[in-house]
């Protein structure tokens, strides 16, 4: 896929995407390694928050999101076991975009997308775990880094430079 090329679009991911979202994730975020086991459990909680975006034929990129805990971000690399009975923020998991998609507008597309989930879900806040020095392009869609001592434990396990970032969603 090349710059040019401008046709993507999100769809619903579904286990046989098991091995892209995989090889997806091995190559964006090699710091950062998570099990397959961990991306298939997301998938069957809440396939809504799993997304795919394709180019053309190709698998260009991936989002796995849910309902989760206001400031508790899940460890990287755990898994959830269930989703908790009273959610109170839309947490992003995970956002991989493949260097030849960026810059096309699929991933401001998909903030778009993931406030719309997280309005149906009814919930007040998104929040993420921002790496990869990807807190400017979230800070451009309204993200704040929160700063909680509560949080230092659990987001040293990514690395020193992570960031715990949230947003209030927009009412409908």
């Amino acid at each position: 896929m090349c710059n040019q090329d401008r046709h993507f679009h999100w769809r619903r991911m579904s286990a046989p995407d098991m091995a892209s979202v995989t090889l997806v994730a091995s190559q964006v975020h090699p710091d950062y390694p998570e099990d397959e086991r961990v991306f298939a459990e997301r998938l069957a909680l809440y396939p809504d928050g799993c997304l795919l975006l394709e180019a053309g034929k190709q698998i260009a990129g991936y989002v796995i999101s849910h309902p989760w805990r206001e400031r508790q971000p899940p460890a990287l690399n755990s898994l959830l076991q269930a989703l908790p009975a009273t959610p109170s923020t839309y947490y992003i998991h995970d956002v991989a975009l493949l260097p030849a998609a960026r810059g096309l507008g699929a991933a401001s597309q998909l903030v778009d997308i993931l406030m719309q989930l997280a309005q149906a879900a009814d919930l007040a806040t998104m929040s993420l775990v921002a790496v990869n020095d990807s807190h400017a392009f979230w800070a451009r869609h309204g993200f704040v880094s929160i700063e909680d001592p509560a949080l230092q434990e659990k987001l040293h396990s990514y690395d020193t430079a992570a960031r715990f970032l949230a947003k209030e969603v927009a009412r409908r």
